[in-house]
């Protein structure tokens, strides 16, 4: 007797954009998102899958991918190809477990729920793989967490501007920071973000709300930004001023790392340039 069909989706693009494709996926209402990531090296283009339970138009994937990547600074087409399959539920379930193993960046190991991280020293992270930000698979995620591995001293406090899945408010509180805050304007991150936190249980010590960095919010030791530059740029200031120790941002491009350094001489402050792939995280001394 054949078993339940699912739809797969494989769309195939530069891995600058892939995680932009997650999210593009996760709003068409995929119930489950693979990268498969094997034998790829630096640049090469990345099959990103979405598992559907009845297959979409390609009007309606093209024109989520389109809102989901935005402008390519003039870019003529599409920059990517998509084609649809079907897979047995078995198939899918076995697939999809398979391409998600765990990831490590700094003191972190990242794996999925269904994975024995047993042997090892690093400090284990739960996160479903099938959420759109902070799997820990793309490389801003994992400069955040190698800058915080690198830079957190015991008994900080730690804020995390757009906090996503809250993997990284999760990773500080498990280093053992019981003062953390977590904030997102989008209220279902919120709402992942807490349900991670309870998974991994370092929920008492994270306290999540819906909206931005203000002047309210009191300062803190540690202070991480993911976002992008177009977003970082406007709240530098208040991001500089609440910071007490150190400061770290990601989701910048590697192409725009002059500008954000401009910006921070601007104010006399130095940075540290780290790059994984096309993507850099910046770290600010406040103590020196």
């Amino acid at each position: 007797m054949r078993g339940k069909v699912w739809h797969a989706v494989d769309v195939v693009v530069d891995p600058g954009i892939s995680e932009a494709v997650e999210s593009a996926l996760n709003q068409l209402d995929s119930i489950g998102i693979e990268i498969d990531l094997f034998g790829k090296g630096p640049g090469d283009d990345l099959a990103v899958t979405g598992y559907f339970v009845s297959r979409l138009s390609d009007a309606d994937i093209n024109a989520a991918l389109r809102a989901a990547i935005g402008d390519r600074d003039g870019e003529i087409g599409d920059p990517w190809k998509f084609a649809w399959r079907t897979v047995e539920d078995q198939d899918w379930l076995t697939e999809w477990k398979k391409h998600w193993q765990p990831t490590r960046a700094g003191k972190f190991l990242i794996a999925p729920p269904w994975i024995e991280a047993l042997g090892t020293d690093d400090i284990v992270i739960r996160i479903e793989p099938n959420m759109a930000f902070g799997t820990g698979t793309h490389e801003t995620t994992q400069l955040c967490l190698e800058a915080i591995s690198e830079v957190y001293a015991p008994g900080q406090s730690f804020l995390d501007v757009g906090t996503g899945t809250g993997i990284l408010a999760i990773a500080a509180a498990k280093l053992g920071s019981t003062q953390v805050v977590a904030c997102d304007t989008d209220i279902d991150a919120i709402n992942i973000a807490r349900s991670n936190a309870v998974d991994n249980g370092v929920d008492e010590h994270i306290r999540f709300f819906c909206g931005g960095i203000s002047d309210e919010l009191p300062v803190h030791d540690l202070v991480c930004a993911n976002l992008t530059l177009d977003v970082i740029c406007p709240i530098l200031d208040l991001l500089l001023v609440k910071t007490s120790k150190s400061l770290i941002l990601s989701g910048i491009l590697a192409e725009q790392g002059g500008t954000i350094a401009d910006e921070l001489a601007s104010r006399g402050v130095k940075p540290t340039l780290h790059q994984k792939g096309e993507w850099l995280s910046v770290i600010i001394d406040r103590a020196a």
